[in-house]
């Protein structure tokens, strides 16, 4: 394996000028139009941009891009994601962003990107990606058994966290996921899309995302163009990072809390019962919130609802039911329910990766503990 990696990285630093003149073309392909739509049939920016897009559209449908993934099977759930378009909230525009922040510093770091550079998400496993030309990939977050799948060979196992090659033709297959809930796929060079205000990342709630995808996980046949090998700035990283611990069904998981703003709407009785009783993961949940059960829903001391305020992303939201509701990154800006607490940021990735049949304990800490208790990486 290491021989045929070093093979490709070989073949891709020749063939880099080549690649770039490909990307170049590409790029001229847009300019060109354009200008050229604009000087001959004097369309306004506006008309010249849809030309443009079409034409971009039309070599994603084709696939005529030199670097590149089709989306042969998408799995349960397959997402783009980066670490979120901060900052907008004043515009109703949540962060949203990887559910393991974590993963995707690590798989991003084995093959070379920048850490935030964006990547593919996987809930669940169960996808199918086929590259055209050359690519390294690193898989982090929950283990999904990849392989490589060949025409000329057996299947390659991939090894979790590392940095892998894969040559044109070649399909990367994952099992089903029964630890944690999300693996995080990074590709050397970074995804070769249209960002929407300033990230790649999939909102699936607000349907804002890259180029034409608009927020929705991917599809079988989507095509996903590639910077290519020769656009990442460092060496591949050849000791991954060691693998976090996940939890499976039925395992117990402790999540560090803030209480409030609103713990004073609820009984003392209730507030306990929050940090007392274990609470499962239902199968209701995905990547705005994660729905919880637990034997005693919480007790309100005051009914009603709020005006609407703001929330972030760990805030535990409690609707009338009393069945708390934790968000993740696709999260609503705001709402009406209380919210009695929010999950540390430092927790926040492990709460990303809490598949349906967790229980999950909640053990309050001082708004001002330490930074290294609260603050993640």
């Amino acid at each position: 394996m290491t021989v045929r990696f070093e093979r490709l990285e070989r073949e891709s630093v020749i063939s880099t000028s080549s690649i770039q003149r490909s990307v170049a073309d590409t790029e001229d392909d847009r300019v060109g139009l354009d200008t050229g739509s604009l000087a001959l049939a004097g369309l306004d920016q506006r008309t010249a941009g849809r030309a443009a897009g079409a034409a971009w559209r039309r070599r994603v449908e084709t696939n005529t891009f030199p670097c590149a993934v089709e989306v042969v099977r998408p799995g349960l759930q397959l997402v783009l994601e980066d670490l979120g378009r901060s900052g907008h909230a004043a515009l109703g525009v949540s962060a949203s962003g990887t559910a393991d922040r974590r993963a995707l510093r690590a798989a991003n770091r084995a093959v070379g990107n920048d850490p935030g550079t964006a990547g593919f998400e996987l809930a669940g496993g169960g996808a199918v990606l086929r590259f055209t030309g050359p690519a390294v990939v690193a898989v982090a977050g929950a283990p999904a058994a990849a392989t490589i799948v060949r025409s000329g060979g057996p299947p390659l196992p991939v090894e979790h966290g590392a940095a892998t090659a894969l040559e044109d033709g070649e399909e990367l297959h994952f099992g089903w996921i029964s630890e944690g809930l999300r693996a995080v796929i990074a590709v050397r060079g970074g995804l070769d899309l249209e960002p929407a205000l300033g990230s790649l990342s999939s909102d699936t709630l607000a349907g804002l995302g890259p180029g034409d995808l608009g927020g929705r996980p991917l599809r079988a046949g989507d095509v996903v163009p590639l910077h290519g090998p020769a656009a990442a700035p460092y060496a591949v990283d050849p000791c991954p990072a060691p693998a976090d611990p996940l939890p499976a069904p039925g395992d117990t998981v402790d999540l560090r809390i803030v209480l409030g703003p609103r713990d004073d709407w609820f009984t003392q009785a209730g507030v306990r019962t929050l940090v007392e009783q274990e609470w499962t993961v239902t199968p209701r949940s995905d990547r705005v919130g994660v729905r919880l059960e637990g034997a005693v829903p919480l007790e309100r001391a005051v009914s009603g609802e709020l005006p609407s305020e703001g929330a972030v992303t760990g805030a535990i939201q409690v609707p009338p039911d009393g069945q708390p509701v934790l968000f993740l990154p696709d999260h609503p800006l705001t709402g009406g329910y209380p919210i009695i607490g929010a999950v540390v940021d430092r927790d926040l990735d492990l709460a990303g990766q809490l598949p349906p049949g967790v229980r999950i304990r909640f053990r309050p800490v001082a708004p001002a503990a330490p930074a290294a208790e609260i603050r993640g990486d």
